[in-house]
């Protein structure tokens, strides 16, 4: 999935839609492009992704709070037939939404059997930072929705150790990924796993400052099935890169993706004189900070072997150093 800063047109492959919005807007920014009109009718519950949104009443007048926004929700829509869905705004994105995904969404989880795709956090950069989003314990909604597939977060959630056997996707997009949550990750068990990616961030924004709790995921041992590993946005990548360079889970892996992020040109040499990756079908290190000397050996090596290699988007670093795509 590629991050954007703005609200998901489309989810899981199907197009977003939301509910007619209950409040008056004081900015039309801040509307949703993908809400119904008043007077629409809503379209086949499983032919869309639904979007989850409470108007913020920093912006709008008489909005509808979330308990009666799902309230209506639930009446509206066939919830029987929803196959992806997005949370998006809850109020203040500093709360935890834990009415939404713990009192509500996994309380009602019966009447959502054919979900298999959930994003949380659907948040655009205008209505919040994304260092601001808290989205609460993700393992709850594993736990409730024994049959999802995709799991997205945006912000830093928090996340227990756990085991769920339908999971094929999961994603973390934040400007400092917790390292409990990665440590979580590494130690729980998803034997259907084939993506998992992850936007570390930095330590400004509770971030990891080194590659440590990243041991589990680069065993790889709860995770059998995994062939696309992203550990992207980090301030630290040089390290991350060189825990990667000799990492067990690496070998069974199709794409590598360590973009975004600060990699300079230590991290290119752990990966060059690490174990093998011509058998990647692609490595992406797009936002980085490698030389020229150290880009061309990148190809002589690896595009060479047949390796599609991304090194779009080369920066320089600033007086302070360098910097990651993504971080407030």
């Amino acid at each position: 999935m590629t991050f954007s800063r703005e609200l998901l047109t489309t989810f899981a492959g199907l197009p977003v839609v939301a509910l007619h919005p209950i409040g008056t807007l004081e900015y039309d920014w801040y509307a949703d492009p993908a809400a119904l009109g008043p007077d629409d009718d809503p379209p086949p519950a499983d032919s869309v992704a639904w979007r989850l949104r409470v108007l913020n009443e920093e912006y709008t007048e008489d909005a509808e709070d979330l308990p009666t926004h799902f309230a209506r929700f639930l009446k509206t829509v066939d919830t029987t037939r929803v196959r992806a869905l997005t949370i998006g705004s809850w109020g203040p994105s500093y709360e935890p939404p834990d009415e939404l995904t713990t009192e509500m969404l996994c309380a009602s989880a019966d009447r959502f059997p054919a979900l298999r795709h959930l994003y949380i956090g659907d948040i655009s950069r205008e209505e919040d930072e994304i260092s601001w989003i808290v989205p609460g314990d993700v393992t709850t909604v594993l736990e409730a929705f024994p049959a999802l597939e995709t799991l997205a977060v945006r912000g830093a959630p928090e996340m227990r150790p756990t085991r769920h056997e339908a999971l094929t996707r999961l994603e973390f997009h934040s400007g400092g990924l917790p390292g409990d949550v990665l440590v979580a990750v590494g130690v729980s068990e998803f034997p259907a796993l084939r993506r998992l990616s992850a936007m570390l961030g930095t330590a400004n924004y509770g971030g990891i400052g080194d590659a440590e709790p990243l041991a589990g995921v680069l065993t790889g041992d709860g995770m059998p099935l995994l062939t696309h590993l992203g550990l992207r946005d980090s301030a630290v990548q040089d390290a991350v890169a060189v825990a990667v360079s000799g990492a067990p889970i690496v070998a069974r892996l199709t794409e590598l993706d360590l973009s975004m992020g600060a990699l300079g040109d230590e991290g290119a040499e752990a990966l060059l004189s690490g174990q093998p990756l011509t058998h990647l079908t692609r490595l992406d290190l797009h936002h980085h900070f490698l030389g020229e000397p150290m880009r061309e050996r990148l190809r002589s090596t690896l595009v060479a072997a047949g390796v599609d290699v991304d090194l779009s988007e080369p920066c320089e670093a600033e007086e302070w150093g360098r910097y990651i795509a993504v971080s407030e």
